[in-house]
């Protein structure tokens, strides 16, 4: 099924896989892997200022909107480097897992931004509670904001 839930955890299990792959030495990003996360970096500045999740005094529109961004940033960087994004609720990451699945894992979440504001804009608000989880996955410590950091190639 295809909840929140379901695409936050397979967004971490996912990320976990190719986080497990680079650490253990069997992914070595190549020159456009790491290009294409700093770009990813550059792209989705969260703009928080230092602060912390959840972005409680942040207009929904700005939270929303934070996350939705991501969706369209894994877009392009799947397409310049050839990647293929794939559902990630409800499946294990195939092995041995690289940048797709790492994209893969972290789009599951942007793209759940996007079905938010969607239903935002026709006046439904999100889960407060699902935002705030969204908001941690994505920025802070040990997080997708600190990815950089999980690679020593």
């Amino acid at each position: 099924m295809d909840t929140f839930a379901a695409r936050l955890d397979g967004g971490w299990e996912w990320w976990d896989a190719a986080v497990e792959e680079a650490q253990a030495g069997r992914w070595i990003r190549d020159a456009v892997e790491r290009q294409v996360i700093k770009d990813i970096t550059a792209a989705t500045n969260p703009l928080h200022g230092g602060r912390t999740a959840p972005f409680t005094e942040d207009s929904w529109h700005v939270r929303i909107g934070r996350i939705a961004n991501w969706a369209g940033v894994l877009r392009l960087a799947a397409r310049s480097g050839g990647w293929v994004l794939r559902p990630v609720a409800g499946c294990r990451p195939p092995r041995p897992a690289g940048m797709a699945e790492l994209l893969s894992g972290i789009y599951a979440v942007g793209e759940q931004g996007e079905i938010w504001m969607r239903r935002f804009l026709k006046g439904e608000p999100p889960p407060e509670g699902e935002i705030a989880k969204a908001e941690g996955f994505l920025t802070g410590p040990g997080s997708v904001e600190d990815l950089e950091l999980f690679f020593h190639d």
